[in-house]
């Protein structure tokens, strides 16, 4: 029989279509699902829904993703997660400055994202060769990827790393072992370890719920983790958190009305103290802000904030702006005593890109006009924010500030027996605060020492070194509380070691991606070539 009467192949007939042609479109859109869901879950694990579980669940959605997958698709993959994890997390940017900053901030952490897909990709190498190192593969990488990002560009933006999702989590407590890094570690390895079992598949059903019981035992072993306890004596410490005529980036356009709400505040705390209703404070917190005008430079502010200190009978620590060197700003907290006013000072060590100081004015000015609401520059301080309030050695970090490791550690290797955060959130929404609050939290079990964060318009709250949240207000309320916290001088581990359990992560990282390079197994080679016949990208 000739070729021409040789019947066609039964994939070819009218009717019978190849079999890999309906299941390609089917093998390409579960990834891109699979990794949507990712970003979703771990969207979900923060504030305001505060799933904590759901964030090794998202690990493992884009470990499984992206298995298999080439560096190209991991990158894609990875892209997508970041997407749908940063794009409606970082929304409360959106508020008040338009959608293009906040498209372009999302965007450059979904970069991150995209970057983490693509090691894992490449990492599957040695995952075929060693199975068992998926979970400890995939906890690296993810430790590396927040190490990136929480210092490129212009100092980075450590927010919504893992271990900020996990403020209710047993994990929490890892913290006080290796800080934020160890906690994300954890997470990213219960993460892999549930993708190990469900890919293993084909293994025996005892060999994968070991698996996700070795995820349970890691959750299980950190709820037994001793967190640090504050040694020292104990201070009353009051805050005030005294609102705003309107919430937005005219918070402060009438002349002296936040600086005049916090002393209304404060007299308020008094009258409290005189009725019973409150301890009398040591010491008085007031937030980043507080006072919209320079008292310093302006007597009559000024007479208004010992009016304040002298009602309350405590020194207040003071969130404001001072004017100079030249022309340029700075955002300092100030020691303000009864008699004698301003004594010491603490100015922000890193200014916010793009809201306190504007790199690259001129291209800037390309994406949006909004840059020229910045219209003097922030200056930088040069010394960790260790003072003096009364009784206690405060560790002072504005805003921000909270979210770097080396920051919020500079107080307490200085001295501080206290943490606290000023924050000023009236440009944002209750979402950004909650989030910031939750770092808070973690810092608390960090450094084994009782916390606050205050905020002009909330969320204002004191944390005890175990993490837990006491006399928490209300978002755009004017509120004023006081409580007695333990001070500290011990350091816990994490304290001790800084960045080290970090360093030591990285490391591991690098030997992953190197060893990756260059393991080749005829395995991998196999995989790599089914991979490529099946138009992976």
């Amino acid at each position: 029989m000739d070729a021409a009467s040789q019947p066609a192949p039964a994939d070819s007939r009218v009717g019978h279509p190849a079999a890999p042609r309906t299941q390609v479109p089917v093998r390409r859109i579960l990834p891109v699902l699979a990794a949507a869901a990712a970003g979703l879950a771990l969207l979900a694990s923060f504030p305001p829904y505060n799933l904590w579980w759901l964030a090794p669940v998202g690990v493992a959605l884009l470990t499984i993703a992206v298995h298999g997958r080439r560096v190209t698709g991991g990158l894609a993959l990875g892209a997508v997660t970041g997407a749908a994890f940063f794009t409606p997390l970082l929304h409360w940017t959106n508020t008040q400055v338009g959608w293009t900053p906040w498209l372009l901030l999302s965007g450059l952490q979904t970069l991150y994202v995209a970057l983490l897909g693509g090691a894992l990709a490449a990492a599957g190498r040695l995952v075929r060769r060693w199975p068992g190192l998926l979970a400890p593969v995939t906890a690296v990488l993810w430790v590396a990827q927040e190490a990136l990002r929480d210092r490129t560009p212009f100092g980075g933006f450590p927010w919504a790393r893992l271990a900020f999702s996990q403020a209710d989590s047993p994990l929490l407590r890892l913290a006080a072992l290796g800080g934020a890094p160890a906690v994300t570690f954890a997470v990213a390895l219960v993460g892999g370890l549930i993708a190990a079992a469900v890919l293993r598949g084909s293994v025996a059903v005892a060999r994968r719920a070991a698996l996700l019981l070795a995820a349970a035992g890691v959750v299980g072993l950190a709820a037994v983790v001793p967190v640090g306890r504050p040694d020292g004596r104990t201070v009353t410490v009051g805050f005030v958190q005294g609102n705003v005529p309107r919430l937005g980036l005219d918070f402060n356009a009438q002349r002296q009305q936040v600086l005049r709400n916090h002393v209304t505040g404060t007299e308020e705390l008094a009258r409290k103290v005189a009725a019973g209703t409150a301890p009398r404070p040591d010491l008085v917190i007031w937030p980043e802000n507080a006072s919209d005008v320079d008292p310093v430079a302006d007597p009559v502010a000024g007479e208004l904030i010992t009016r304040a200190a002298q009602a309350v009978d405590a020194p207040i620590l003071v969130g404001s702006l001072l004017q100079g060197p030249g022309d340029r700003v700075r955002n300092v907290g100030l020691v303000w005593l009864p008699t004698g006013g301003p004594v010491d000072t603490y100015v922000k060590r890193h200014p916010v890109p793009f809201a306190e100081y504007v790199p690259m004015r001129a291209l800037a000015r390309k994406v949006t006009t909004k840059v020229d609401l910045v219209r003097a520059d922030f200056l930088a301080g040069d010394r960790a924010g260790v003072l003096r309030v009364g009784p206690a050695r405060v560790g002072d970090v504005i805003c921000f500030e909270v979210a770097y490791d080396g920051l919020v550690r500079d107080t307490v290797t200085g001295g501080a027996e206290l943490i606290v955060t000023q924050t000023n959130n009236a440009t944002f929404d209750a979402d950004e605060a909650g989030q910031q609050l939750a770092m808070v939290r973690l810092r608390a079990v960090e450094h084994g020492r009782d916390a606050m964060m205050v905020s002009t318009v909330g969320i204002s709250g004191f944390v005890t070194a175990d993490g837990r949240v006491h006399s928490a207000t209300g978002f755009n309320t004017a509120a004023a509380e006081s409580r007695e916290l333990t001070l500290s001088r011990t350091r816990t581990l994490a304290t001790r070691l800084g960045a080290v359990p970090e360093y030591v992560m990285l490391g591991a990282a690098a030997i992953v991606l190197v060893g990756a390079a260059v393991v080749r197994s005829p395995r991998s080679v196999t995989a790599d070539n089914e991979l490529d016949s099946e138009g992976e990208t």
